[in-house]
């Protein structure tokens, strides 16, 4: 570990070559992986496998069952849980921890991606915003970015001096073996996503108005400045992948690999067992006592621009 491994191919002990290990149909190019299907398409000019989406979204529901059974763990040991996500622009960061938390109790496990730091906060410890945001018992913390922002952006960016940065590295293992021998639970992601892969998400960014809200132009910035991020990564492993806090790089290419990878990669680090309550009944209404309730008139309905009486006034006569 410490170098990205900025392939754009997947591990070839995965998907791209597993011939001798399942079935093969060259009617419809889709192959088995154990209970998994995958699919054949071209990934930049080069013939490669992908999780159909039948397969992706069953695994994906399953993994999400085990993730509210962790959270359920989580909260009954009182443990305290912190995972941190990096990597460059349009990774996929944002798209695992959305698979995540879909399924799990926002009381429970919470997001914290932090602005800018103010004036006030650029006064202060450098670590101090963020120890604001760590978890108390029975709570995961999902950092969406984190405290490497130093070692990343604010090195490549100018928005630190060579001291700053050079004390980040001898603070940084230290805040983190604190952290863990207070009981924190620290786990570390770097997505790692090839330039091609990068730019191809950037242009489909720009292209869909749903989406180019996550571009900016310091996204544009540090893809010119691509070179100079790999530089400031390396720095960054070399210093702070440790034996007590390692970083785990997620080859995050093919987002759908991403995510299921990571996710199960995230349920193997915290050993847990089934804590999932008793389904409940449902006990009976109360009885009628008499209430009548007012005229739906009086009431403020919005508009029904889907469904309701658009739908059933075309319903033919029996």
């Amino acid at each position: 570990m410490g170098k990205e491994k900025d392939t754009s191919a997947p591990d070839k002990k995965s998907v791209s070559s597993p011939r001798s290990q399942s079935n093969t149909s060259k009617k419809d190019k889709k192959i088995r992986v154990g209970d998994i299907e995958y699919e054949s398409f071209t990934f930049h000019g080069r013939p490669m496998y992908r999780i159909t989406d039948k397969s992706y979204y069953k695994e994906l529901e399953r993994l999400q069952v085990e993730l509210v059974k962790l959270q359920e763990w989580v909260k009954a040991k009182g443990l305290r849980v912190v995972v941190l996500f990096e990597g460059r622009d349009a990774a996929g960061k944002g798209s695992v921890i959305k698979r995540i938390t879909e399924a799990m109790n926002p009381r429970i496990c919470r997001v914290e991606a932090l602005p800018a730091p103010t004036p006030k906060e650029e006064s202060q410890w450098f670590f101090q915003r963020y120890v604001a945001k760590l978890p108390s018992a029975g709570e995961i913390v999902l950092f969406d970015r984190s405290w490497y922002n130093r070692a990343g952006v604010e090195r490549v960016m100018g928005f630190c001096t060579e001291g700053e940065y050079r004390e980040f590295f001898r603070s940084c293992p230290e805040f983190e073996n604190m952290l863990i021998r207070s009981g924190i639970i620290l786990i570390k992601y770097w997505f790692s996503v090839s330039d091609e892969e990068q730019e191809k998400r950037f242009e489909d960014r720009i292209e869909d108005p749903a989406k180019r809200w996550k571009l900016s132009k310091m996204d544009l910035e540090s893809r010119r400045r691509w070179s100079d991020y790999s530089r400031a990564k390396d720095e960054m492993f070399e210093h702070t992948d440790t034996k007590e806090s390692p970083w785990y790089v997620v080859n995050a290419d093919i987002k759908k690999h991403a995510r299921l990878n990571c996710i199960a990669h995230l349920l193997s680090m915290i050993p847990f067992e089934d804590l999932t309550p008793e389904p409940l009944e449902l006990p009976p209404r109360q009885e009628n006592s008499g209430y009548v309730r007012p005229p739906i008139e009086n009431q403020n309905f919005i508009p029904e621009r889907y469904g309701g009486a658009i739908v059933t006034d075309r319903i033919p006569d029996q």
